[in-house]
């Protein structure tokens, strides 16, 4: 009687050292799982021209998507800058109209201008709305983004070019005209090319993708004019 009362007590205690036992690992593999589930997969993230692919957790991978898109100092200075560049070719188009000969290098000056003007305005407004000093910086407040403006920019015609332009009339002034747009939209895309490699803004971006496809466009229409 006494050995059936020890195997039954026997028993008992190793199904409840069994349960505890199952109870503990249910605990850990769900700790486990619900770890695994916050952590997330893994992300490669391209990197740019000439340097290795990251890999990043989730967590990571978001944050750098958020904080891609804060314009940048090249941001700023692009805006600031193509609109002082595309300011030179509104004055350059109006003189076409009065001093033109061609009825082609007319269309083409309106063209320019149709396209050009709406681009600063939607460039003013990118740096009053997104464009804002983001405090990282001397190169980035608006002291350092004022100083860019005064940079050379490629492609602008000089002053004596311009007073020639302006003196000129009739083919003289069809043939300068487009030597010095073609130079001039050559250097806006050499600024556009440069701020989709260094910029961060997605609307910035755009933007340049405009201004080389559209100006690519102009060079060739301008070249089959010469």
């Amino acid at each position: 009687m006494l050995f059936r009362r020890a195997s039954l007590a026997s028993l008992a205690t190793a199904s409840l050292a069994t349960a505890a036992v199952f109870a503990v690992g249910g605990c850990d593999a769900g700790a486990d799982t619900k770890s695994a589930a916050a952590s997330g997969p893994s992300v490669i993230a391209p990197g740019r021209p000439g340097e290795a692919n990251r890999t990043l957790s989730a967590q990571e991978a978001a944050g750098q998507r958020a904080d891609d898109n804060s314009p940048n100092a090249a941001d700023r200075s692009y805006a600031t800058m193509m609109i002082e560049h595309h300011a030179q070719a509104l004055e350059m188009t109006g003189l076409a109209p009065e001093r033109a000969r061609s009825a082609a290098v007319k269309r083409m000056a309106e063209r320019i201008s149709a396209s050009q003007g709406p681009e600063i305005a939607a460039m003013k407004n990118w740096l009053r709305t997104d464009g804002e000093s983001t405090g990282e910086g001397g190169e980035h407040d608006q002291g350092g983004t004022h100083d860019h403006a005064h940079m050379p920019m490629p492609g602008m015609a000089t002053e004596a070019q311009l007073k020639q332009l302006k003196s000129a009339q009739g083919k003289a002034f069809d043939a300068l005209f487009l030597t010095l747009m073609i130079a001039h939209h050559q250097g806006a895309i050499t600024m556009a090319t440069d701020v989709k490699a260094r910029g961060h803004s997605v609307r910035i971006e755009e933007m340049a993708d405009d201004v080389i496809a559209q100006q690519t466009a102009e060079i060739s229409r301008m070249r089959a004019l010469s």
